[in-house]
């Protein structure tokens, strides 16, 4: 009997390369979507990969009753991961509300359900936003929590600060804490990957598109601040290494090892680069331009950020292993691929 695994978000872009890695490491797997940013045509793409069609709830999780639904008609589920939530900073300094209602109300929803139908854990999808301006880099699990400096941040802290208060009062489950840096690229079939609804929030894809000529050009905020051509350090990872990520935490969580009821773990690769070095990366890659200009900082943005990994290294057993020209020729793919069909 496959162990069976809820994953909420799963048409999204990280939850769809995720429930890939799950199903390849033999999780019988659930997908809740209420496909507000992604399509339901994702499920094909995750087919396609895998030979297994995952069952396909189109809900949202901000309703309860429709959570027990699901828990109800699929039955057994052991473990969650937490992909449901609004993701764009910019967005969220405009929509407070949107990123606070969807955000918090999906988690306390989860762990409301999660005793009543036996579930013993969830990973959670946590950001290094919780980190804001870093008083030095690269950052380890044990660098303090700064005020968000956005709304959508500012979600991330909470959640967890849910989980560990919930945990705290004796409610019998774990969780791990993971916090991303930045996801990019794709699969390496270019048959999922980051697909947007409108205009894109996150960088790789608009880069794309501008390259693809659907957007006039990209956009860099900033090239004024104190790194060394001017614009923001990032920590770019792969979407396949970090889903691959999940797969291990799952693991460990549901072991029944003696592990801390919560555990946090930074995924990285422990490399900043700049915006315009992305850039630069992506045009060795494909050979191919990315028109862009120079505008204004944006509010939210934070200066350099970059991953210190060695703990999921060392204890998770995990490490970003794709080479960032090869993860920016697999987003040139995908979007060649979404381009054609």
């Amino acid at each position: 009997m496959k162990t069976k695994i809820l994953v909420t978000g799963g048409t999204g872009y990280i939850g769809s390369h995720t429930v890939v890695e799950l199903q390849q490491a033999g999780y019988d797997v659930v997908i809740i979507d209420n496909l507000s940013n992604s399509n339901a045509a994702v499920v094909d793409g995750i087919e396609a990969i895998t030979g297994i069609r995952p069952a396909f709830v189109e809900g949202d999780c901000t309703d309860l009753d429709t959570l027990r639904t699901l828990f109800r008609e699929h039955p057994g589920i052991k473990g969650i991961i937490n992909f449901a939530a609004s993701k764009a900073v910019g967005e969220s300094v405009q929509k407070p509300l949107l990123y606070y209602r969807n955000n918090l109300v999906t988690l306390i929803n989860l762990l409301t359900l999660m005793p009543e139908f036996d579930v013993k854990g969830v990973v959670f999808s946590s950001s290094c936003t919780v980190y804001g301006e870093p008083d030095r880099n690269p950052i380890d699990e044990t660098a303090p929590i700064k005020p968000a400096t956005s709304p959508y941040g500012n979600t991330k802290q909470i959640s967890e600060e849910i989980i560990r208060d919930y945990v705290a009062s004796g409610a019998p489950i774990k969780s791990i804490l993971l916090r991303y840096f930045n996801p990019v690229g794709a699969h390496p079939s270019a048959l999922i990957g980051e697909l947007p609804l409108g205009v894109p929030q996150n960088l790789v894809p608009y880069l794309t598109q501008a390259a693809a000529g659907i957007r006039p050009e990209l956009t860099v905020f900033g090239d004024d601040y104190n790194t060394p051509d001017g614009s923001c350090i990032r920590d770019y990872i792969d979407v396949v290494d970090l889903a691959k990520a999940h797969v291990i935490a799952m693991e460990r969580m549901l072991d029944g090892k003696d592990t801390e009821p919560v555990e946090v773990f930074n995924l990285g690769t422990g490399r900043g680069l700049s915006v315009l070095e992305l850039i630069s990366a992506f045009e060795r890659a494909t050979g191919v331009k990315v028109p862009h200009k120079i505008g204004p900082r944006r509010a939210g943005d934070i200066e350099k950020i970059w991953a210190d990994p060695k703990r999921a290294n060392e204890v998770l057993g995990w490490k970003a292993e794709a080479d960032i020209e090869d993860t920016m020729r697999n987003a040139w793919a995908w979007q060649q691929h979404v381009t054609k069909h």
